[in-house]
């Protein structure tokens, strides 16, 4: 039987079609007494410590088993239904990743309200959007801060309470309706009655909408995607068919289950976090534990040995920086991790590593890969990516490292995965195959195959049917009805994306269809796999192609800048924009991706920035997707420098 029927086959008590809080529910009961989250003391002031659980040591993780989790749960939502919250009614929820959130997400989805998310980064007009368009009710806010946004905008809004998760100050909770979860607990422990509980959860159906996860927004201002308890339920089980405990399943196949653990870091506002580092983990009975601040990230996957994580390839690239830098502290080390990369790529892309190679893969492990090993905690059995596409070069690397990474495909109107890779047969270079209950289609009509490399197959604009899909937008008809309609098949999405999709039934990702760049020449070129081709770059941090409408493929080049300060003996980041030898050595590096490359798609020019494109500075979601838009606008004098033909024209038409 091969996998893709024994998924079909597959039969699991975690596999209902029930609400997110009716799903809870039962995996509380069923995994009484195991570990379901893990928090860390130390990072935050959490107003519930001392009172719904003991505070964790200052820098140590404590641990709540599903029982403590769910009376936790159980309690919040009397209390958030003490506070006026009704079936149907939108709250939102702005926090960071962190596991008051997951709480308050079950808590309020047991109580029938709606989560809008907002992102932790949000300015205050960012926040009065995404809390004025769904008409929220209430929210439940992080800390003082975010308070403070919220305020900021309030009189734009129709808020009736506002819940911190952490402690306030005494000016900050003077007021009646603001309040920390602490005063929500202490309400729920008055007012909650098991019966009534219940009769909450009954009254809920699959149907019923869930959530709005508002679009992060690259361009234009981001559309609340509608998700269904039923959205979410039914991908929670398509993943799982994948990656759950199937009979079969080939010895050495990693799964998603009950002994599990995984550290939570992407954001729980996005869609990618929100299912696969949650709904999908408590439902599998596995453990949660939250690296509550990106700097401490290292030490807290040292501390909690996880299994598993979810992450965007952005991270996977940062981390192989980390292990590259700390090889190249000399020339010994350098050269000894240069050889072992070597080694494991040459070892996974073996049809029978044995041999000699087998000894050096030994002999590199022993040197190189069990320390990365070690810094990731011991104990991964795989990764996930998703929100972006995977270099597949790294990619390789990390399986021939032995921590496998399995990219997959999704978005938020999706819940959100489509294809993903199967642990039993991965393929890289490719986003997986659909997940069991999801049909895929492309319309060729929409772009030119010219562009998109020589992958063998049917490329054109991907279109989704299942029912993970969404019901469409938020109070936008005209938007639902771009986006989704009916044939003879069904009910389908609109992607937007470019894919191929092979004779294997394995997809193969391209390009947003509004990124595909087309030359003046009439060429198209995709620029995601020219990005991502300086991944393991050690001279450039991070690519930017242009070219739209020109003549030639330009590109805004980030620098590594410690590294070029270091090996150059240069004081600044501004130093090394303007040094020579700096811009021949990324110059060396443009060269060697050019030649993985068409002649049209080849880099002929290129300017140095001084600014790494980052979530701060609003040139990166908050799913690390570039805004191309801003980019572009904040550095025009640059793009000008590229194309100075276009520039004179430009003047002179001025004249």
């Amino acid at each position: 039987m091969d996998s893709r029927e024994s998924e079909r086959q597959f039969d699991n008590e975690v596999l209902e079609v029930d609400t997110l809080a009716q799903m809870f529910a039962k995996t509380v009961e069923r995994n009484e007494g195991q570990p379901a989250q893990r928090y860390k003391g130390g990072i935050y002031d959490r107003s519930l410590a001392g009172t719904a659980f003991e505070p964790a040591p200052d820098g140590e993780f404590a641990m709540l088993t599903y029982d403590q989790m769910g009376e936790i749960v159980g309690v919040l939502t009397a209390g958030f239904r003490d506070l006026g919250v009704k079936a149907g009614d939108r709250v939102g929820m702005f926090a960071s990743t962190r596991m008051e959130w997951a709480q308050c997400d079950f808590a309020l989805l047991s109580a029938g309200a709606v989560i809008t998310t907002v992102y932790s980064s949000s300015a205050p007009a960012q926040v009065q959007y995404l809390l004025d368009d769904p008409d929220a009710t209430g929210v439940v806010v992080e800390n003082e801060a975010a308070l403070e946004r919220v305020l900021e905008v309030e009189d734009e809004l129709n808020l009736e309470f506002i819940v911190s998760m952490d402690t306030l100050s005494t000016s900050a909770s003077e007021r009646e309706d603001v309040m920390t979860l602490q005063e929500v607990y202490e309400r729920g422990l008055e007012a909650y009655d098991e019966e009534a509980f219940t009769g909450w959860l009954e009254k809920r159906t699959p149907d019923d909408l869930a959530s709005l996860i508002y679009t992060s927004g690259t361009t234009g201002q981001p559309k609340g995607v509608e998700l269904t308890h039923r959205n979410f339920r039914e991908n929670v089980n398509q993943v799982y068919r994948r990656y759950g405990p199937r009979p079969g399943k080939p010895e050495g196949s990693p799964s998603i289950d009950t002994d599990t653990q995984t550290v939570s870091f992407l954001p729980l506002a996005h869609v990618f976090e929100r299912t696969a580092g949650h709904f999908l983990m408590f439902a599998a009975g596995g453990c949660v534990a939250y690296a509550e601040s990106s700097d401490t990230l290292k030490e807290d996957f040292q501390l909690v040995g996880p299994t598993t994580a979810t992450s965007v390839p952005r991270v996977y690239e940062k981390i192989y920086d980390a292990i590259r830098e700390q090889a190249s502290e000399s020339p010994v080390k350098e050269r000894i991790f240069n050889w072992a990369t070597g080694v494991s790529r040459d070892y996974y892309r073996a049809d029978s590593p044995g041999g000699l190679l087998g000894i050096k893969m030994k002999i590199a492990d022993s040197l190189v890969f069990s320390q990365v090993k070690e810094a990731l905690g011991g104990n991964v059995q795989f990764l996930v990516s998703g929100g972006g596409t995977l270099s597949p070069d790294l990619c390789t690397l990390y399986h021939g490292m032995g921590l496998p990474i399995y990219e997959g495909y999704g978005l938020t109107e999706t819940s959100p995965v489509v294809t993903t890779n199967p642990p039993e047969e991965p393929k890289i270079g490719t986003i997986g195959v659909p997940v069991e209950g999801c049909t895929v289609k492309v319309d060729e009509s929409v772009a030119p195959k010219e562009g998109t490399g020589s992958v063998e197959g049917e490329t054109g604009e991907l279109l989704v049917n299942g029912p993970n899909v969404a019901r469409g937008y938020w109070n936008k008809p005209g938007k639902t009805a771009e986006a989704f309609f009916e044939d003879d098949e069904g009910r389908w999405f609109r992607t937007g994306d470019i894919v191929t999709i092979r004779p294997d039934g394995y997809l193969v990702f391209h390009e947003r269809s509004k990124q595909i760049m087309v030359l003046s020449t009439g060429k198209n070129v995709a620029p995601a796999p020219i990005e991502d081709s300086f991944a393991q770059s050690q001279v450039v941090e991070q690519c930017m192609v242009v070219g739209d409408g020109e003549k030639f493929v330009g590109a805004l080049i980030v620098p590594n800048f410690a590294y070029l300060r270091e090996e150059l003996d240069l004081e600044d980041d501004e130093s090394v924009t303007e040094n020579e030898a700096a811009k021949a050595l990324i110059q060396e590096e443009i060269d060697a991706v050019n030649e993985n490359f068409a002649k049209h798609e080849r880099i002929k020019q290129f300017q140095l920035v001084t600014e790494e494109f980052t979530e701060e500075n609003e040139m990166l979601t908050p799913t690390m997707k570039k805004k191309r838009r801003v980019i572009l606008e904040k550095f025009n004098e640059e793009v000008a420098d590229i194309y100075p033909e276009r520039s004179a024209d430009a003047a002179e038409a001025a004249d």
